[in-house]
């Protein structure tokens, strides 16, 4: 009898009798209890009790064998970003451990709620240099929100407990709890699991102080240019209808980072576009316009802010955020709203009067209409014969409606599809924006298919991306998830390539890079697709694509020297964003 035919899932106060388990059965009986229902993973030495323990959790946990553990935690990403829900990975020791630092580091940047399960050996054996042994904890405390390594199984329901906890509330992030083997293996007497809601002197939530949302009032009631620049943090604090009565209550422009995107429909009267080193026209420049500057979940990055003392300096600055180190770590605040938005912005939206900032506005569209003409046209609607990554971007949207989930991997397509793609529905965007991980495309896919498998699932990714985590071709051929891979295909690492062009006097050193048929081995993995260099094909290449009832891979082949603008040079003002 398992045990939780044993136990029913009680909580402690309900279950009076302790139950002899182990401590890999407590594992999973805490997943299930957090609500978990998909796993991503690769078994080892030192995690096969718990694998073992998971044989008779199979009805209720699903688990998805990846290739690698890299791509285990960009798919919990993925998951994470598409569900709103927390993305759980399980690891070995030593290498299995050590190859999800790159997941853990782009998840602590991004914000992204994760917990990590790793095996580890005895605890008789640690510090000894055992097989597969590293230390993981101190690997990953600068990359994790917390960590903590357990080594007596009576630990385990607490330690999970405070990691879900963790790991999902105030600002979200990874979180890892390394489990030595023999707790794994330990029989305790147990009482069932409980969910942690406080943690001694962890405050997820700051303190809202409503002296500062009085004062950011004033200054908005005051502005006669005011611009908002909103962030992930409206996504993560699910304040996106508060967030659209905000701006609308006052008209004003609204413009998105990277990690923003989604947050507000592309086509909203007030969207005026996306900010930083390769977004648009307008709210860089009218960033150093503006005379209230109203940044909400956002963080200042040094790619939306270009050259710093040169950023804003006109202007007024309310920073609402629930990270009190993100206020006044880039950007000097004139006046810090602390708080998950989800409650700040109501009671900021309920202090400021309607107003019309319609002449305003139209600065921006004067300057979109710029942009359009002398960068958007082109890249949209090419005259020339070699296809652009902008026109597979805009073909696709057509298809779509907007209603797609957008994953990309990270390079000038990344740019590209940011900038074009449209967004009807929050939480369909999902891209590596903070450390800009190459690889993150495929297996972050896979993460959104298992999030939301309603949804069509596009990846996008470069040609060198992809190479970087094709195998993970292997975990859709096993498990079925029905992927769409779009690869535009430039022959070149096309970023670097473009910076070397532009500032290193076209010298293009080790950015040619030889791809592989990429058709022939999706077919090795029971993968259709087919590739397309005319554009007289690509609509009836992306229909086949979209239509395919399964995983699809359509790699386009997009101009080798193309270029993305606009662009922030590397130490420039964002009022210098060159348009070509």
């Amino acid at each position: 009898m398992n045990t939780l035919e044993l136990k029913g899932n009680k909580e402690p106060d309900e279950q009076k009798t302790p139950v002899e388990i182990s401590g890999s059965q407590a594992v999973l009986d805490a997943m299930i209890s957090e609500g978990v229902d998909t796993i991503f993973g690769y078994p080892g030495g030192a995690i096969m009790p718990i694998y073992d323990a998971l044989y008779d959790y199979n009805d209720r946990l699903k688990h998805i064998l990846v290739r690698h553990e890299q791509g285990a935690i960009h798919a919990a990403q993925g998951y994470a970003r598409s569900s709103g829900k927390t993305g759980v990975v399980f690891a070995t020791s030593g290498p299995g451990a050590t190859n999800l630092v790159t997941g853990l580091a782009d998840a602590m940047i991004d914000s992204n709620p994760i917990v990590c399960i790793t095996g580890q050996v005895y605890a008789s054996l640690l510090g000894t240099d055992a097989f597969q042994e590293t230390d993981v904890i101190n690997i990953t405390t600068p990359v994790t929100k917390w960590n903590y390594q357990v080594t007596d199984a009576s630990e385990i329901p607490e330690a999970i407990a405070k990691a879900f906890h963790i790991a999902s509330t105030g600002r979200p992030g990874p979180v890892l709890v390394d489990i030595t083997k023999n707790a794994q293996l330990q029989l305790f007497e147990y009482l069932g699991y409980k969910k942690c809601s406080h943690v001694r002197s962890y405050r997820p939530e700051p303190e809202i102080r409503k002296e500062f949302v009085e004062q950011a009032a004033e200054l908005i009631n005051n502005a006669k240019k005011p611009f908002v620049l909103f962030g992930q943090g409206v996504i993560l604090g699910q304040a996106e209808e508060e967030f659209k009565k905000f701006i609308e209550k006052i008209n004003v422009p609204a413009a998105a980072t990277v990690m923003g995107l989604s947050a507000l429909p592309t086509d909203h009267k007030l969207h005026v576009g996306m900010l930083g080193m390769h977004g648009n026209y307008a709210p860089n420049v009218m960033t150093n316009e503006c005379d209230v500057l109203i940044a909400i979940g956002m963080r200042f990055d040094d790619r939306v802010t270009g050259r710093l003392d040169k950023y804003a300096k006109q202007a007024k600055v309310i920073h609402l955020d629930i990270d009190p180190a993100e206020i006044d770590k880039n950007v000097k605040t004139t006046v810090p709203v602390w708080g998950n938005c989800k409650k700040t912005i109501p009671m900021l939206t309920e202090l400021v009067k309607e107003a019309d900032h319609s002449d305003w506005l139209n600065k921006f569209r004067e300057l979109e209409k710029e942009e359009i003409r002398e960068v958007i046209q082109d890249e949209l609607n090419p005259t020339g014969d070699i296809m652009t990554m902008g026109e597979v971007i805009k073909t696709l949207n057509e298809l779509t409606n907007g209603d797609a989930i957008i994953t990309t991997d990270v390079g000038q397509h990344q740019m590209v599809a940011c900038r074009y793609a449209k967004y009807n529905n929050s939480k369909s965007s999902v891209t590596s924006g903070g450390l800009g991980t190459m690889g993150f495309g495929l297996p972050a896919a896979i993460g959104a298919w298992y999030g939301a498998p309603e949804k069509t699932v596009v990846a996008i990714i470069g040609d060198g991306g992809f190479q970087m985590t094709l195998q993970e071709l292997g975990t859709i051929m096993q498990f079925g998830a029905k992927v769409k891979i779009l690869i535009l295909n430039n022959e070149f690492l096309g970023m670097v390539r473009q910076w070397q062009q532009l500032f290193h006097d076209k010298r293009y050193s080790f950015v040619n890079i030889t791809s592989p048929d990429f058709v022939a081995l999706a077919k090795a993995y029971y993968i259709d697709g087919q590739k397309i260099s005319e554009r007289k094909n690509l609509k009836s290449a992306l229909e086949a694509m979209l239509n395919h009832d399964g995983a699809y891979l359509l790699e386009v082949m997009v101009g080798k020297e193309n270029n993305v603008f606009p662009m922030v040079a590397q130490g420039s003002s964002v009022s210098e964003i060159r348009l070509k």
